[in-house]
């Protein structure tokens, strides 16, 4: 009668593999990762061209502005103005780009395989957009202040400079939710066509249909983030009750779908092809 015999595997614990992370390996600096989601931002083709179109659209705006407009409305508020148009529309694409590259270009792989950390992916990527459009903006401010010099010296403009730090405030502010909104659609989305036509889609219907229903007047400035911030719009600063309503309509279309978003990254599948 034969028997079967086991070999059990010897255990040595010389072999034992080492289970403690290995001190000499340090984590990515975040610096290091705001740099290189900076530079996603310029080195892309697509990120390059966004910002030389919002220049030169901006630019175009102004110029076209300086001579249609009667010289009594030659102000440096009415130059912001003109500036912000451009930029309201193109700067939240920035953000979408920033979130969507990764996965339409799939190089999602290559990303978090550097820097495993989702999160902090996530928020160098949004600090990034940020000090861009931020920077947009102050370039913005130069740029209708010069515009405003130039209407004082060759077409008698009003010289008028009445912009106080509130309206710079709100100005920054309205640009800031713009480009938030846009980065928590691409987070929810992750998909740039589809992320950019909801992105233009959705809140202008939404208004529309604000705009149409008589009994929703009240709720529109708590439910629709345009019909809270058309305060600023309209030459305004906003006041206490204003900035509630950007609050609770700010909620709804920027913090939920950033939140929902950042869920969907954390448990995406990255794929390289």
């Amino acid at each position: 009668m034969s028997t079967t015999t086991t070999f059990e595997p010897e255990f040595r614990p010389e072999f034992r593999p080492e289970l403690s992370p290995d001190p000499s390996v340090t984590a990515v600096p975040f610096s290091r990762l705001l740099r290189a989601e900076l530079r996603k931002l310029v080195d892309t083709r697509a990120g390059f061209w966004l910002l030389i179109a919002i220049g030169l659209i901006t630019v175009a705006v102004i110029v076209v502005f300086l001579f249609v407009a009667d010289p009594d409305q030659l102000t440096f508020i009415n130059f912001v103005g003109a500036t912000a148009t451009p930029q309201s529309i193109l700067l939240p694409v920035l953000g979408i780009l920033a979130v969507t590259a990764e996965w339409s270009q799939r190089t999602g792989l290559v990303t978090f395989t550097l820097e495993p950390s989702r999160i902090r992916i996530a928020v160098a990527k949004l600090v990034a957009v940020v000090l861009v459009g931020m920077l947009a903006v102050v370039a913005a401010l130069g740029a209708a202040a010069l515009s405003n010099l130039a209407g004082m010296a060759f077409m008698d403009g009003a010289s008028s400079w009445n912009f106080g730090a509130a309206n710079v405030r709100d100005f920054f502010a309205i640009q800031l939710i713009g480009i938030l909104q846009g980065f928590a659609f691409g987070m929810l989305l992750m998909n740039t066509a589809a992320a950019i036509v909801l992105y233009y889609v959705i809140p202008i219907a939404w208004s529309v249909l604000f705009a149409m229903v008589g009994a929703l007047e009240n709720a529109a400035p708590w439910l629709d983030l345009n019909t809270a911030m058309a305060p600023a719009f309209e030459q305004q600063t906003f006041a206490s009750g204003d900035w509630a309503h950007i609050a609770v309509a700010g909620t709804i279309w920027v913090l939920l779908p950033l939140a929902l978003g950042t869920l969907r990254l954390l448990h995406r599948e990255v794929k390289s092809a």
